[in-house]
């Protein structure tokens, strides 16, 4: 029998679980990627599963822990140079232990109220369109409007990562602005508010946040954004240096403020994809150690004069009896990334610089292997709703499927980021029955990327594990698709 309301398809859809998972399970044996469990994967952008560190990264490593011994101060240095070289005079870039550090940082030191001076301390606000995502790094501002304020009360910000803080600050308020022309509509079995967000006006939006920034005034501290260039983010037009031009308008409104602007690309690389100065940002950001394949860390990129504060929060300002850089503990030095991290990144770095190839060819063929299998799948009246889009600043493809609800009947179900943590989510589920681990699949999107077991030591794409991975995805989309009564 057919649904008619949303929550009753996904209320069937939950019943069928152990019926999708057993079909995927089948599926994955006659495939044979039982016999490679645990082995090959969509998205080693989860820190908790990331690929392999690839010989031109660990070799430099393992060579530095052999002869002769250099100070952290000496890789902080090389990083400074090849981060100029890269982006220019006018950048700073440095690395802490992980990309939640750099969102602390930023949102901590930029964004957040003085504390030390006498009378009343007063609160900032931070202003952030409402993305897929935007829990990252919107989370450490209690939300505003106030219906927002249970939004993340499921996701991973809650009190326990920071003792009883949580990821939040006690004096900072984020002001969520949902894109003119997007949707958001409550989906998936573990029901929640979902931005889809592929038709956004963006002239629009940006008169929209400026009437929130002055409707808040002198309390608006700054702007940020998640940065992927894709158009499941609301990224589909770029500039003519390659940037989302949302991003690029956002940085001009927040420079006609004279406020900065925060760019988080958390899952993305730099380098082979656009830049601080292709949207005017202040600061970007970058998870190394995801789509990247470095040690651990996070990188953050940014003006030079507005990394000020920031390098002395790290302990990278130079002492006091001279020298440009420095190693010491300041308030961050939690977030120290070590040694043998600065190694890794820098080698990183220079093979994005010097031999991009390296890695934008798995990129390229990941990308034409999923696009081959997706024009076999077998339900006509979704298939040409779903789209691919290749981006070098994620580091893989993004699919976005919101689009197969455009013509009022139930498209492929629409999952939640609460769907991912509480174990409902069906398609994620039939590829953990595969054998494969999942891409992360919520809000009619998802992104596959080269690297988890699909990129072999030399940094080469491992041909066979790839078209076993991108046929799993396929297969388990039409297992769920059967179970939701939305075949053919």
């Amino acid at each position: 029998m057919a649904s008619t309301y949303r929550f009753e398809f996904y209320q069937k859809l939950y019943e069928k679980l152990p019926e999708i998972k057993d079909n995927a399970s089948k599926e994955g044996a006659k495939l044979g990627i039982d016999k490679l469990a645990g082995e090959i994967g969509l998205y080693p952008g989860s820190s908790s599963c990331p690929g392999v560190v690839p010989e031109f990264v660990l070799q430099p490593v393992i060579e530095s822990n052999s002869g002769n011994i250099k100070p952290v101060r000496d890789y902080q240095e090389q990083l400074r140079y090849l981060i100029k070289d890269i982006y220019g005079d006018d950048y700073e870039g440095v690395a802490l232990n992980t990309c939640e550090s750099v969102l602390r940082a930023v949102n901590e030191v930029i964004f957040a109220p003085p504390t030390m001076r006498k009378g009343d301390a007063y609160r900032t606000r931070v202003l952030m369109p409402f993305n897929e995502d935007h829990e990252y790094l919107g989370c450490y501002g209690r939300p505003f409007p106030p219906k927002y304020k249970g939004l993340d009360s499921d996701r991973s910000v809650a009190a326990g990562e920071l003792a009883v803080e949580g990821k939040s600050l006690a004096n900072l308020d984020t002001l969520l602005v949902k894109y003119v022309g997007g949707r958001y509509e409550v989906h998936g079995i573990n029901a929640h508010l979902v931005p889809m967000l592929s038709g956004i006006e963006i002239d629009a939006t940006i008169t929209k946040m400026d009437d929130m920034a002055e409707r808040h005034g002198a309390y608006v501290s700054g702007f940020q954004s998640i940065g992927y260039d894709t158009p499941g983010y609301g990224h589909e037009d770029h500039n003519d240096r390659g940037g989302p031009v949302m991003l690029h308008n956002t940085s001009q409104l927040a420079h006609r403020l004279d406020l900065p602007h925060f760019v988080d690309c958390g899952g993305g690389l730099p380098v082979i994809g656009y830049g601080p100065a292709d949207v005017e940002a202040d600061f970007m950001s970058w998870s190394m150690d995801k789509a990247g394949r470095t040690l651990a860390c996070g990188l953050l990129v940014g003006r030079a004069d507005e990394m000020v504060p920031i390098r002395k929060a790290l302990g990278l300002a130079g002492q006091r009896f001279g020298g440009l850089t420095s190693h010491g503990k300041a308030l961050y030095s939690f977030a120290d990334p070590g040694r043998d991290t600065l190694i890794s990144l820098i080698a990183y770095l220079t093979a994005l610089k010097s031999s991009p190839k390296v890695v934008t060819d798995p990129i390229d063929r990941f990308h034409d292997i999923l696009s081959e299998c997706i024009r076999d799948f077998r339900i006509s009246r979704l298939r040409d709703s779903i789209r691919l889009t290749k981006s070098y600043s994620w580091g893989g493809t993004e699919l976005n499927y919101e689009n197969t609800w455009d013509d009022g009947e139930f498209g492929i179900p629409i999952s939640t980021l609460e769907d991912f943590f509480s174990d409902t989510n069906p398609i994620v589920l039939a590829n953990e029955a595969m054998g494969v681990a999942p891409a992360t699949v919520y809000s009619g999107n998802m992104f596959i990327t080269p690297g988890l077991g699909t990129i072999d030591q030399h940094g080469d794409l491992i041909e066979e594990h790839a078209w076993l991975a991108a046929k799993a995805l396929v297969r388990s989309m039409e297992i769920v698709c059967d179970a939701a009564g939305i075949g053919d």
